[in-house]
């Protein structure tokens, strides 16, 4: 498989068999050329060999507009989006800025267990090496937090992985889709996310979108599929030519997944996102042979190895990208090119992030031009941000992608502080 200097898979014109017979001789293979083209721009990158010198985390909680049932907690938990900000300090005092963002009932992951993963186990690791090095950050970081099924504690990690990016991009002075040689892109449409308690709450959700420029809708279906294909008919009927995703976030059982996908797309909805838990391998295998929509992956997909993996047997159409959940962009940008190579849908999604995590996520749907609205809700459902001029939604419902060296925001020392402090004082006692 072709790549280009900076370890990108580029498309070589062969057909996904062969792209497939390529990828199960040697998945490796996809990832060995972009580790040296990489390990060749770490080195030309820094030029004036700058190291990592300090790693800060910052544990946070913003606090939060309407309903959205992920971030629901049971009876005394903390209220807000919970976040772990990650401040990188190089040799030379520039910083780069990451964040992790957990969401337990998404994710196994905590606000809790991430910080002590970057606090304990991570910040160690990484301290001292060079900026540049991504694969080789990643390589450490694995090694100190291993895998089970797939990476482990990628979404902590992703923090690092995001500060890096901006880092570097600062240290040269470089956009990251000039890093990877690619257009900054953008405007990314976006769309608005509907999980109503109750049926009748449907309109004014959608009417609230549409009063903000927003034209397509993404939905939150399972358990139940009377409820969700009534929710649908609602949305395809007050919006008929807007985009409607949904997103089952593994709720459904095979029988019922099988039951409703042939009615979903009856209803116009276009796309199945991850209809079954992550682990039952041999359902998506049925869901893909039945044909009925396309099945798209976000928490069963986790590492490029495991794309790889359900490629070659099949299981998916396409995927969710998240660079929250892959452990960061170095890993998303390698299954973006994967389904790029293999002709298969790229979707943009997002973990309800706040302005920094949202920012790379833009980064990369820009860069990649992404072709379908972006379920990317942080704007929709988080009050506050830490960067000085807070990423927006234009009133068409599009976004545009940060301009400037890294990431292209900057945090505000002042907000930070005011958010600590506001956090600190939501904590539980002890």
């Amino acid at each position: 498989m072709a790549s280009a200097r900076d370890g990108s898979v580029r498309s070589t014109g062969r057909s996904r068999r062969e792209f497939l017979t390529a990828a199960g001789v040697s998945a490796a293979g996809v990832f060995a050329a972009g580790r040296a083209a990489d390990a060749d721009a770490a080195v030309a990158g820094n030029s004036a060999g700058v190291t990592i010198e300090r790693v800060e985390v910052f544990p946070v909680r913003y606090r939060t507009v309407g309903r959205f049932r992920f971030l629901e907690g049971p009876p005394g938990t903390p209220e807000g989006r919970a976040s772990c900000l990650v401040k990188i300090t190089a040799s030379d005092g520039t910083i780069g800025w990451g964040e992790s963002v957990p969401i337990p009932k998404w994710s196994y992951e905590t606000l809790e267990s991430a910080t002590t993963a970057l606090q304990t186990y991570i910040v160690p690791a990484i301290s001292g090496m060079d900026p540049f090095d991504l694969y080789g950050v990643h390589r450490a970081m694995d090694a100190n937090i291993a895998a089970s099924f797939s990476t482990g504690m990628p979404i902590a990690k992703a923090g690092v992985d995001i500060a890096l990016h901006d880092l570097c991009g600062k240290l040269t002075g470089q956009s990251l889709a000039q890093r990877w040689g690619r257009a900054r892109g953008g405007p990314i449409a976006l769309s608005w996310t509907l999980n109503p308690k109750a049926l009748d709450e449907t309109e004014k959700l959608i009417h609230d979108g549409w009063e903000r420029g927003y034209r397509n809708f993404n939905v939150k279906v399972a358990p139940d599929p009377t409820y969700d294909l009534e929710l649908c008919r609602i949305v395809k009927r007050n919006v008929p030519d807007g985009f409607l995703w949904a997103d089952a976030n593994g709720g459904y059982d095979l029988a019922t997944a099988l039951d409703v996908a042939p009615k979903l797309a009856n209803i116009g909805v276009p796309v199945l996102e991850q209809p079954l838990p992550p682990n039952r391998l041999a359902g998506y295998g049925e869901l893909k042979r039945q044909g009925a929509l396309p099945i798209i992956m976000d928490e069963g997909v986790v590492s490029p190895a495991d794309l790889i993996e359900f490629i070659r047997l099949d299981l998916l159409d396409g995927v969710a990208m998240k660079p929250a959940r892959c452990g960061g962009l170095l890993p998303a940008r390698r299954q973006v090119e994967i389904l790029e190579d293999a002709g298969l849908m790229f979707l943009g999604s997002g973990l309800t992030d706040p302005d920094v995590s949202l920012a790379a996520s833009l980064a990369l749907y820009g860069a990649y031009g992404l072709k379908f609205p972006a379920a990317l809700n942080g704007p929709q459902f988080i009050a506050d941000s830490v960067v000085r001029e807070r990423l927006t939604p234009r009133a068409d419902g599009t976004i545009d992608v940060p301009a400037g060296p890294g990431l292209g925001v900057e945090v505000d020392g002042e907000k930070l502080n005011e958010l600590l402090e506001r956090s600190r004082s939501a904590a539980p006692t002890p």
